[in-house]
């Protein structure tokens, strides 16, 4: 039997990639979410209503715990064999 020598740089390549734009991606939203919020706090016309409501967008999204196991599910570390 041949070992299997299919190159796989592409393929990773491929993946760090859509990694990267999605982590810049979600960076820039969480950046907008920060200076909305800092917006709301500087701005004595803003409501005190919309104030909460910044701060509890930023705490839900940008400061919850997130289990390891969750993460390690979500990227499929479970669905396949390890390989070092």
């Amino acid at each position: 039997m041949l070992p299997n020598l299919n190159n796989q740089q592409e393929r990773v390549a491929e993946q760090f990639r859509q990694t990267e734009r999605y982590i810049a991606q979600e960076s820039r939203v969480a950046m907008l979410k920060i200076q909305s919020w800092q917006f709301a706090l500087k701005t004595p016309e803003v409501g005190l209503h919309y104030q909460r409501e910044a701060e509890d967008m930023i705490k839900k999204s940008l400061l919850t715990f997130v289990p390891n196991s969750y993460v390690l599910s979500e990227v499929g570390y479970y669905l396949c064999p390890s390989e070092n």
